[in-house]
């Protein structure tokens, strides 16, 4: 890596040039970093507004999975029926679908070999369990903190190797040319007060995107507080959005940010709400369920079943997110009690539970006392995650909401993870590789395959040196003088504290493009995006302000969160207006549509989607004058080349991989 700097009439710029920038210190950034090395390319550094940020390193629930092929047992499975699993999530390509699984083995051993305790028994085998879509028993886990201890130990190979992590960097900027990425432009944090040193750029060969998802967009939101995303940035820069309608939705507690998932459910604990004052206290399921039986075993599957899953309204467990939502609508609050035992009787008849949460529930010697007993009885580890964050379930109750937890869609990759624009590649959760559904702990696995594959590729037809000529010079000084005027402009008095802008713009995106869709109101979000988008662009100073030149972070990211918002919002609207119904983690209101309850108000009738677009890929594209949606077909799982000879051949003679 260089290390030099530029004069531009903004002031002095920075200049590190490298062959390849990582942005994001997440398990797929470092593994991308991890990957280059190892494949034989040194010249490479990582940028990051912060290392102890991100999802992987501060998110996490009561088992937190990790999805490969099986290794244990004598159920049969194999590369193909791997990928046909991820393919039959519904908009998903065959292509990225094989990588993902053809590279699961090697990501994962890669993983154990780096000190990740995934969990085997006497004989080697690593032993799993079935999550949810997933027709074998692929899952494993090492607790609550898989992705955290996957991230620690990538740091420490990354760190091993010198790799050098330039901290305190937000990417403000995608810098690129007509036909290609140039490198970055970055807001230094620690000088953000020197108008003259605050910029810093980056001349590279190739950019990996490994930011994550656009976890800033919503206020109802279990991503970690630490973790904003920079999607937005990717789709100014020419990055199509591919699947942006596909979210998953969860319960999860607020403070702190963690999924109530698995145990927290299977335990039965009581669902109340209250009024802000913290009066009115009301276990609102009761309402709605009209025996305990039935209640108890929705609770129950809703450990299994927890992401919200439109499908499972009706006569399912998913309409305790739906009951969840109504309550916080009201202005209510909603907490999980693991003090008392839920229903009427406050004793629990396990005998009128289903015979599956019977059975598991037996199994587990959980058929006694509290939730909270039951807790530690099963999961004594998840009683400590919110006991060292100061909250003992054992007195008092958790405030819940339902927050979006993961984007299934993102930035449009090929089967190299590389997006529409050349040298520009997006992993781990920025790209958006799943579909309607997913198998619970493949995000993980996609995170650590597909920055294998940028890796690989980058390694094998992208080694040039960058060249810090004229036109990077060039394209810096125009960067640059675009972020230095929105500088210029937040300082100067008019506009609304950013802070508040941003809060806003959260609580906007949650309104109306959460889990519970409504076609007026996406319709009205993106015009009133779109009009902040366009004061952004010609004097921000009557849009937002700061107080003093620290605060421009948060300016920038509030630029970031508006295109992200601005694609996302477009995004779901072309899919109503293309005759789009329910499916997934997303409910969109239809007057036309069926009630799943009579003691559902009017706002859930919907019609569930009927499957026919499971074949089809709705892609995103930003422009200066708006978005641009297109349909495509799914790419179709690759066939088979199995006749070694030939592969070894080809392989031998010219690396035809590639």
């Amino acid at each position: 890596m260089k290390d030099t700097y530029i004069n531009t009439s903004s002031g002095r710029i920075r200049v590190y040039t490298v062959n390849t920038v990582v942005a994001g210190t997440g398990a797929a950034g470092y593994n991308a970093a991890d990957c280059l090395y190892d494949c034989g390319q040194h010249d490479i550094a990582i940028v990051t507004d912060y290392v102890r940020a991100g999802t992987s390193r501060n998110t996490g629930s009561d088992k937190q999975t990790y999805y490969k092929l099986t290794l244990s047992g004598s159920t049969p499975d194999s590369v193909r029926e791997m990928a046909q699993t991820l393919f039959d999530g519904q908009c998903v390509d065959g292509d990225t679908a094989l990588c993902e699984a053809a590279l699961s083995v090697q990501g994962f051993m890669k993983l154990v070999q780096l000190g990740v305790p995934f969990p085997r028994n006497r004989w080697g085998e690593y032993v799993g369990y079935k999550t949810d879509h997933d027709p074998r028993t692929r899952a494993t886990s090492v607790g609550p903190y898989t992705s955290k201890i996957m991230t620690e130990c990538l740091e420490r190979s990354v760190s091993a190797k010198k790799i050098p992590v330039l901290d305190k960097l937000l990417v403000i900027k995608i810098l690129k040319d007509q036909d290609r990425c140039r490198g970055l432009l970055c807001l230094d944090l620690e000088h953000q007060e020197d108008p003259e040193n605050r910029f810093v750029a980056v001349c590279c060969e190739n950019v990996i995107y490994a930011t994550g998802g656009p976890a800033g967009m919503y206020a109802d939101s279990v991503y970690p507080a630490s973790h904003f995303g920079a999607s937005g940035l990717a789709f100014e820069a020419g990055a199509k959005g591919q699947n942006l309608t596909e979210w998953q939705f969860g319960l999860a507690s607020l403070s702190p940010r963690w999924n109530v998932s698995g145990t927290y459910m299977q335990v039965l604990p009581r669902f109340i709400s209250c009024e802000r004052d913290g009066s009115g206290e009301h276990e609102f399921l009761e309402d709605f369920f009209c025996d305990d039986g039935t209640m108890l075993t929705n609770i129950f599957l809703k450990g299994y079943q927890w992401p919200f899953d439109v499908s499972k309204v009706a006569g399912g467990s998913s309409v305790i997110d739906i009951l969840v939502y109504i309550e916080t609508c009201k202005g209510r609050k909603v907490y999980l009690d693991f003090r008392e035992n839920p229903g009427r009787k406050k004793e629990i008849d396990y005998s009128a539970l289903s015979r599956e949460a019977q059975d598991y529930l037996k199994k587990a010697g959980a058929c006694f006392g509290t939730p909270y007993e039951r807790l530690m009885h099963m999961n004594e580890p998840a009683v400590k995650f919110y006991k060292d964050r100061g909250i003992d379930l054992s007195s008092q109750a958790l405030e819940i909401a339902l927050c979006a937890q993961h984007n299934n869609g993102g930035i449009a990759v090929d089967c190299w993870w590389q997006t529409a624009v050349p040298h520009l590649f997006a992993v781990g959760e920025a790209a958006g590789t799943h579909g309607v559904y997913r198998p619970g702990g493949s995000a993980l696995n996609a995170g650590q395959t597909g920055s294998a594959r940028a890796a690989s590729y980058i390694a094998a037809r992208y080694t040039d040196t960058p060249q810090e000529d004229d036109s990077f010079r060039e394209i810096v000084e125009q960067a640059v003088a675009e972020m230095a005027k929105i500088a210029r402009s937040a300082l100067a008095d008019g506009g609304a504290d950013v802070r508040e802008l941003w809060n806003q713009a959260e609580r906007r995106m949650s309104q109306c493009a959460g889990a519970v869709r409504i076609r007026r109101e996406i319709t009205e979000a993106v015009q009133k995006v779109k009009r902040q988008l366009d004061i952004f662009k010609e004097d921000a100073s009557s849009l937002v302000h700061i107080e003093r030149p620290g605060q421009l972070g948060w300016v920038y990211r509030l630029r970031d969160m508006l295109i992200s918002q601005y694609v996302y919002l477009n995004a779901m609207a072309d899919y109503v207006n293309e005759g789009g119904k329910s499916r997934g983690s997303a409910l969109y209101s239809d007057p036309g549509g069926n009630l799943p309850s009579e003691k559902l108000p009017e706002l859930f009738c919907f019609i569930l989607d009927d499957r026919t677009r499971g074949d089809q890929i709705q892609e995103i594209l930003y422009t200066e004058k708006g978005c641009e949606a297109l349909w495509r077909q799914v790419r179709e799982i690759p066939g088979e080349e199995d006749f070694f000879e030939n592969i070894w051949r080809t392989f031998r003679e010219n690396g035809n991989i590639y």
